[in-house]
């Protein structure tokens, strides 16, 4: 394995597909949320939804899982 992370190219392309990726997640989650009939943010910071908040939770690790896999394979 080595040093082989070090390079300029493999370190500037690993950051590339990371901003990638979270901006590809926040696409989702915007998408999601204007698909719901409420507003997510202000249901689970304000009124403290602890049940919507695990779905949100749930929803995200998919939609990066799904994202992962996509820049990676």
């Amino acid at each position: 394995m080595g040093i082989e992370w070090l390079k300029p190219a493999a370190f500037v392309g690993s950051i590339v597909y990371a901003l990638i990726g979270v901006v590809i997640f926040w696409l989702c989650f915007l998408i999601i949320d204007k698909l719901t009939p409420y507003d997510l943010w202000a249901e689970i910071c304000e009124k403290h939804n602890r049940a919507l908040a695990l779905v949100v939770a749930a929803m995200c690790l998919g939609i990066s899982i799904i994202v992962a896999a996509a820049i990676h394979g």
